[in-house]
């Protein structure tokens, strides 16, 4: 699945460069997306992400793009890989962040439950 992100002035810090915790809000923004159309009806929460490393900044005016994949499934969990990167190319070079985002299927009550089957493959 691919999203874009335009990143406006709210979203720097004062340095003039994205703050970190809009990007990560993003990832875990887009991550979710996948995931509730992947499973359609089910309700996910975020469990964590793998790693945080910023590797570029980005300034006002960037577009942002957002490739994320499922990669994993278990029980009552799943991971998507979420690979960031600026501009309108998606090589290597211009990667700015990626991470694994994980989440655990939860019924009404917040309790961990199975996962259905996959309804829409992302």
């Amino acid at each position: 699945m691919e999203n874009h992100k335009l990143v406006m002035p709210e979203h720097l810090n004062h340095y003039g460069f994205l703050f970190g915790g809009n990007l990560l809000k993003w990832v875990d923004e887009y991550a979710y997306i996948a995931a509730a159309i992947e499973y359609a009806g089910s309700n996910f929460v975020t469990i964590g992400m793998d790693k945080v490393e910023f590797r570029k900044s980005v300034r006002q005016g960037t577009i942002l793009i957002f490739l994320v994949e499922p990669i994993d499934r278990g029980r009552t969990s799943v991971r998507y890989s979420v690979h960031v990167y600026r501009g309108d190319s998606r090589e290597y070079d211009n990667l700015i962040f990626s991470t694994t985002v994980a989440f655990v299927h939860v019924d009404g009550e917040g309790r961990k439950i199975p996962l259905p089957p996959v309804k829409h493959p992302v």
